[in-house]
């Protein structure tokens, strides 16, 4: 069963029936907002990224992105770039997938971003989310909903993180400005 999380929500990542989730995927779809008669004809396409900062504590020590589609190690993988997301029919546009057992142990934090690279805001987007999905099994755990409009062109959407002898996951949800991850840096460390 899937939880609708608000943001500041925090999550655990054990399975319901005992055990720790191995691999997660981190999707996230979108669509061009069409109001109007004429819609069909005058909306732009929308270039969404999705990227995945690690960190050991405050430091950034790798990053995967539509441009270093894997991280160094290997454990975090981007399955690649979609430059116009998709027809709102709530299917992954672009998806990072997390072998959370092979994320070096230094590794406490990944936080999740998505930024317009168009530049357009948020105001110009419909359907748009993120969830994070068991790999294993396919089953989706949790949706955070990106949808809402707002003049900014970038979320820090959640991250997931080392607590005790697991993972957590907690939804940020917190608008922000820049085309790429470089901008969104200062934005992401007070959430670290």
């Amino acid at each position: 069963m899937s939880v609708n999380l608000a943001k500041g929500q925090q999550i655990s990542l054990t399975k319901s029936g005992g055990g720790e989730l191995t691999v997660v995927r981190m999707g996230l779809g979108w669509q061009a907002a069409r109001k109007g008669f004429f819609a069909r004809m005058t909306a732009r396409e929308i270039d969404l990224d999705a990227s995945a900062l690690l960190f050991a504590g405050k430091e950034a020590v790798d990053v995967v992105f539509f441009q270093h589609l894997t991280s160094d190690d290997g454990s975090v993988r981007h399955t690649g770039d979609n430059r116009v997301g998709g027809a709102g029919q709530g299917g992954d546009d672009e998806s990072i997938v997390v072998d959370l057992q092979r994320v070096p142990v230094h590794v406490d934090q990944i936080v999740f971003t998505v930024n317009s690279f168009t530049g357009q805001t948020f105001e110009e987007v419909d359907n748009a989310f993120c969830r994070l999905v068991d790999e294993t099994n396919g089953q989706e755990l949790a949706r955070y909903t990106l949808t809402g409009g707002g003049k900014h062109t970038a979320q820090i959407m959640a991250k997931v993180y080392r607590s005790g002898g697991g993972w957590q996951m907690s939804a940020i949800g917190t608008p922000a400005e820049g085309r790429t991850f470089q901008d969104l840096m200062p934005a992401v460390v007070p959430h670290l």
